[in-house]
């Protein structure tokens, strides 16, 4: 196409991500040799290598507001045209938001499997992304997760929380914990939650009851939580609520699409048992830096091992409340959390006492595309014989990989579909004057096969006397005016003005008498005391919202206002 290929052309890509092993499928661009580079370094050699004349330019930072500094207004305001290809919702609408600001044309653009879509973002002409939605993604309701699963996803949901909360998340509490001691446990006192509570329980067990220092205690480790995974905790759960139970409804408790469990009885010689263990005591003594010896290559040597392990009795409680409320997201604190944290603070002082000074944990990131380092097979473990409690089917290891590791499937053919389709619209951006009419918004399925095209929909006009704005639009005001300037620039348009504000900080309000005293002053000057707003060195302007109506006292909803103090 030949685009930034000219004396004044550029093209900036950025990706904070390396390549995987399951992105070689869906592009043209990577090669084997290149997993665990930065994407988008070799994006653009490999771009680089086709056309020699290509101005373009790598970086490595993720879309979000933190990049205020790298993509400052300077960027943005010399900006031709921007093009997503992002795989996440908020990176997505920030772009967006950032277009819509600076009235930049935006080409959306997405696939799932042999699906593919495109959007144009055009400035004035339609409307952004942000302005229609999909729904939010049903979840399954904690309880549901935790106690009540009824389909494979929530046994997956489950395996994968608990596989973050023993090797990445705990083993990072205690670091932070070993630190800055004093710092922790200021901070857990400050919360005095529930959560606050649970994170040093469970550091409480990591370093007390649950130390590793050899293989063999990682092992036992790994042998007593498949007793508290898959046979105490079911006995807990038949015993508080046993199958004949009702519910407050009088209906049964353990009705459809409830399952009713049942558990396991533990055997060296099942082999699904045998690499739960494996996969649990080999990832313990990696967070414990505890070497892993060869006895785990052998299955009867490593059963020979299980089989030493003493497992304690249980017995189900009679207090022992299990959530069953659908609507609950996380546990509720109670009054007692304050004393049990200090009680736990003071027996997690006397547990440091007896680490060296040195002692770290190694915290342990989920990697989906390792398939020798046991994270699949650990999270594909837990889920199957969680659902063997549950008379749920089990699944393979790839389907467990799938879910565990959200990858969304993807063609390099719907890929190919898409990038071309944005590549007929950009042809149109880039040659500029055209209306509505000439740009398409499509849809694809490649399985079906289905293609569909439709124009953009135009933004919302709102009018006010002879004046009109979409949400395109945003009012600029020079020479760094004060609030009174600001006010009457407002009321020579017959709009009256009753309050302004700088994001969640009200700068002014007609029904304040002391704001009365701010109206002669710099609007940016209030908004540094006030708002406590730092102002980068790079921007040269804020923006601030204005609550307004007509002259006949109705609401009118205006666009920013920005104020160029600079």
């Amino acid at each position: 196409m030949g685009v930034s290929c000219g004396s004044q052309g550029k093209l900036t890509i950025t990706d904070d991500d390396v390549i995987e092993k399951s992105n070689l499928s869906r592009q043209f661009l990577f090669r084997d040799w290149n997993i665990g580079q930065a994407k988008s370094t070799i994006a653009a050699s490999a771009a680089a290598s086709i056309n020699s004349q290509l101005k373009i330019e790598a970086l490595q930072n993720r879309v979000g507001p933190e990049i205020g500094s790298v993509f400052n207004d300077a960027f943005w305001e010399n900006l031709t045209v921007a093009i997503n290809a992002l795989d996440n919702v908020d990176a997505r609408l920030y772009v967006d938001q950032r277009c819509l600001y600076f009235q930049k044309p935006l080409l959306e653009s997405g696939t799932l499997g042999a699906k593919c879509n495109t959007q144009m973002v055009i400035p004035y002409l339609t409307e952004n992304y942000g302005a229609s939605r999909d729904p939010p993604e049903n979840q399954a309701p904690m309880c549901t997760v935790h106690s009540f699963p009824h389909n494979i996803d929530h046994c997956l949901t489950w395996a994968q929380s608990e596989f973050e909360g023993l090797l990445e998340k705990t083993p990072a509490e205690v670091n932070a914990c070993l630190s800055n001691p004093v710092e922790y446990a200021t901070s857990m006192r400050n919360a005095a939650d529930a959560q606050a509570k649970d994170n040093l329980e469970r550091i409480l067990k990591c370093l007390d009851q649950g130390k590793c220092e050899t293989f063999q205690d990682c092992v036992t480790w790994a042998r007593l939580r498949f007793e508290d995974y898959f046979v105490n905790r079911i006995k807990q759960l038949k015993f508080t609520f046993p199958e004949d139970a009702a519910a407050s409804t009088g209906a049964p408790f353990w009705s459809s699409p409830k399952r009713f469990p049942h558990q396991l009885q533990f055997s060296a010689v099942d082999p699904s048992h045998l690499q739960f263990i494996m996969a649990a005591s080999i990832l313990r003594a990696e967070t414990f830096d505890i070497p892993v010896p060869d006895l785990v290559k052998s299955p009867k040597m490593l059963a020979e091992v299980v089989e030493k392990v003493i497992v304690p009795d249980f017995q189900p409680k009679e207090d022992v409340k299990i959530a069953t409320d659908e609507k609950a997201t996380c546990s509720a604190g109670s009054v007692d959390d304050v004393a049990v944290i200090n009680q736990l603070l003071l027996k997690l002082e006397l547990c440091r006492n007896n680490l060296s000074s040195e002692f770290r944990m190694k915290p342990i990131q989920f990697e989906k595309d390792d398939d020798t380092n046991f994270h699949v097979g650990l999270i594909a473990g837990l889920a199957n014989i969680r659902a063997r409690n549950y008379s749920i089917p089990e699944v393979d290891k790839l389907k467990a990989k799938l879910i565990a590791g959200r990858i969304i499937p993807a063609i390099a053919t719907a890929t190919v579909m898409a990038t071309g389709l944005v590549c007929l619209e950009l042809y149109k951006v880039l040659d500029g004057a055209h209306k509505v009419e000439d740009y398409r918004n499509t849809f694809s399925n490649l399985a079906l096969p289905l293609f569909s095209m439709a124009e953009p929909v135009p933004p919302k006009v709102l009018k006010h006397r002879d004046m009109k704005w979409t949400v395109w639009d945003r009012w600029v005001l020079r020479d760094n005016p004060t609030l009174k300037q600001v006010i009457k620039w407002l009321k020579g348009n017959g709009l009256n003005a009753y309050s302004i504000s700088y994001g969640n900080c009200l700068l002014f309000n007609s029904l304040f008498p002391r704001h009365q005293e701010r109206l002669d002053r710099k609007v940016v000057e209030v908004v540094r005391e006030f708002a406590k707003a730092e102002l980068p060195p790079y921007r040269s302007h804020l923006d601030v919202s204005v609550a307004c109506d007509d002259n006949e006292g109705n609401d009118m909803d205006i666009p920013p206002i920005s104020i160029y103090y600079r």
